[in-house]
Order: C-alpha cells, then structure tokens, then sequence
C-alpha cells in the first residue's frame, strides 16, 4: 500500500496532464517529491473525449512521478474542468432544536442538508458544497456557530455541479491506467488553493487559470468562494489562430507562440522578427513579431472581455481590491498581465504555486498550480478520507466546510 504521507495531484488537461507527487514530513511540512508531465491527446476544452488516449497519457505522467519520488501510488486527486461546470450560491434555514437553544453539529448537519437541498437533473451532480458564512439569528458571518445560542441557524454556501458523465469518464481513465481517484476538485478551486493567500482572499480576489481548452475561473470575497465559472477558450485557441494566419502546422505555431509571441501589439519592436517554418517542404519565412502579436492579442483580448463579464455576474466585481491573479500555462505569454490589466479593469498578477519544502524549483511554475493545489486540498481532506461509512456523505461534507473555515481563517 502506498505511504499514508504521500499525496497525488493529477490536473487533466487539454493541452497537458500533469501529475505532482508531495510528502508530509515529520513537521507536518510537505514537500514536493516528484513531477510528471505527459501531452494530452484525448480531450477537447477540458472534456475527455478519447478514453484511450487519455488513459495513455495518464499513466505516462503518474509513472514519470512516481519514477521521480520514488513513492508507490496508488490513489489520486483529480481536477475537473470544462463549460460543463455550473455553480450556484444557496441558503439553508433551521430553527435550532433542544431546550437551551444551544448550537450542536446536529444542527449543523440539518442546516447544510438544507442548503444543498437543490433540484438538479438528473445528468449533473455536487461535485462541492463550499461554505460562506453561517448565521444565527441577525448575525453574520460566523465561522463555526457550533456552541453558540441561537433560536434561528442559517447557512450561506457555494455549490458545483459538474456532468456526471464527465465525472465517471475521469474516474474510468484514471481506473484503466491502474490508479483510483480519491476525490474529484474543480480546479479554479485547486488552484486557488496554490496561488492566493490569506490577504487576498480577504480583500476580495479572482484568479483567472487559462489553460489549454478552458479558462477557470473563481472569485473570493472576505476569505470565502463568491463565485465559480469555466470557459470554453484558453491558450489552444491562440494557438490555433497562428496555426491559420501563418499557415504553419500546430505544434510549430506552439512553439512560435512560446518563443516569439507576446499578448500586447504595442510591447513589440517592429525590427524584432521570427522564422516560420514551411508546410511539407516549403521553404521557413521570416516574419515580424508584430504580426504575430497582431494575431494573438485579439484573441487573448476576447478571452479577457469574456472573463470581465463573468466577473461582473458574481455581483461582487467592485470589492475585489487584491484584483485578479492569473496562472495557468497560457499566462506565461509575455504581455497577459498587462492586457488583463487594461480590460479587466483591476490589478493583475502572475501567480505560481506558493509551495515550502522538496523539489520546489520544478512546480514554481503558473503550469503546476492546479497539481499543486490538488495536492494541498489533499492534505486538509486527510482526516475524512475513508470517513463516507459512519455519519455518510453529509458528514463528509460538514467537516469539509469546518476544515474550510480553519485553513482560511
């Protein structure tokens, strides 16, 4: 069996699947023991639509890791992305039992099966019932109202749902290459996880992960989630626009984007240029990188107006004073920062896994923040894991909401 200590992160991704393997030490410290990365193959906008391919690229990644920690693995923390995700805030009301009106987790237990009690098709499930506040009676935001009096107990949460067939098909991959999956996480949430700290979460903060296929994205407003969306357009999609103004195959548009590409027209020198290779046989052509800017940046430009947009449906777009915290892959384009900064409309960073211990150098990377934070949701679940007998699923994720409180606040 593997090491009670060790923790598995597994972003599945469009472009690429990711796997990062971390050690608590003695010290409770956890340390970054391996890293795997594998080109994906089987999904499209964050969605597996070739289960081989998948499965194939799933078990090269985890197998690079475990080679590199030397751990065995034999259980994993899956992120889940895609436009398939939706999210919903809901309330849920008790009036508090016993004769001395006291607080007890009985309560709390029937306060949030009140507020999960959503009517959801029959195709969707809760992947997260993430807290924000409780109250009781007129008083808000209460982290743990276990023990306090009250006569009226209120719980104000942020539900994800996700595809159930989409959630099953992450299971089945990851069940084919010879692995289990501990637990599903929408990776904007895992990603936060890695990037943001207590100061901003406080604030009020969105971080925006471009990935390959999707754009995720999740908004917090005093050190609770506010709001969650995923979109359709990410870094491939640039991509994909040079592959066609340039007339050159993908992978050599990738890697002119990487190389030469820059997100702001105006931050290019018109002397500066760049070699395109030819399709079959045709000669390579030099072109300026203004003309490559000129291709990425209005796509990026989209991709930003459509993030604003959602940012103003959270209905909390004017508090959010530590602005927005980018990371991902496609926020490593020279330029994102600035070109968010101007369409957004709020201050803009790049964020990379805050991490302590280990291999730290290989995951200080905007590419690893989702494994990475797959890997710190891991270790705040570890108590629960295995707990889904005794007490069920609402116990489960009662103490999710306890835990959630302790490590914010």
């Amino acid at each position: 069996m593997s090491d009670e200590r060790v923790f598995v992160g597994l972003d599945i991704g469009t472009t690429k699947i990711a796997a990062v393997v971390a050690r608590l030490d003695e010290y409770n410290t956890l340390n970054i023991a391996g890293v795997g990365n594998s080109p994906s193959h089987g999904l499209r906008r964050g969605v597996i639509i070739n289960i081989e391919k998948t499965v194939q690229s799933i078990k090269k990644a985890l197998e690079q890791a475990q080679l590199m920690s030397g751990c065995h693995i034999d259980h994993i923390y899956a992120g889940i992305a895609g436009d398939h995700i939706r999210s919903i805030n809901s309330k849920g009301v008790i009036a508090v039992g016993g004769k001395d009106k006291i607080i007890t987790q009985n309560d709390l237990d029937r306060v949030v099966d009140a507020a999960k009690a959503i009517a959801l098709p029959m195709d969707r499930e809760i992947i997260h019932i993430l807290p924000q506040e409780f109250i009781v009676d007129d008083q808000d935001g209460i982290k743990d109202p276990v023990g306090m009096a009250g006569t009226r107990l209120e719980c104000e949460v942020h539900i994800v749902t996700s595809s159930a067939a989409s959630v099953q098909n992450i299971v089945n991959c990851v069940k084919q290459a010879g692995y289990s999956v501990e637990e599903i996480v929408l990776e904007p949430y895992a990603s936060s996880l890695a990037v943001l700290n207590h100061d901003e979460l406080d604030l009020g903060v969105a971080i925006m992960d471009i990935g390959g296929g999707t754009t995720d994205i999740a908004v917090f407003l005093d050190g609770s989630i506010r709001f969650t969306s995923v979109l359709g357009l990410g870094g491939e999609h640039v991509t994909n626009d040079l592959s066609h103004g340039l007339r050159t195959p993908m992978d050599q548009a990738e890697e002119i984007k990487i190389k030469h590409g820059c997100a702001l027209q105006s931050m290019v020198s018109e002397d500066e240029h760049a070699m395109v290779s030819g399709i079959h046989g045709r000669a390579p052509r030099e072109i300026a990188r203004s003309v490559l800017s000129a291709i990425i940046e209005p796509r990026m430009e989209e991709m930003f107006t459509m993030v604003l947009s959602e940012l103003e449906k959270s209905g909390v777009y004017d508090s959010l004073a530590a602005g927005i915290v980018l990371t991902g892959g496609a926020s490593l384009l020279p330029g994102t920062e600035e070109l968010a900064e101007r369409v957004i409309g709020i201050p803009a960073k790049i964020g990379t896994p805050i991490v302590s211990g280990g291999l730290v150098e290989t995951v200080k990377s905007p590419i690893f923040s989702t494994s990475v934070g797959l890997i710190q949701y891991a270790v705040k679940r570890k108590p629960e894991m295995g707990s889904s007998g005794k007490g069920g699923i609402l116990k489960k994720l009662v103490d999710q909401i306890k835990d959630y409180f302790e490590d914010v606040f």
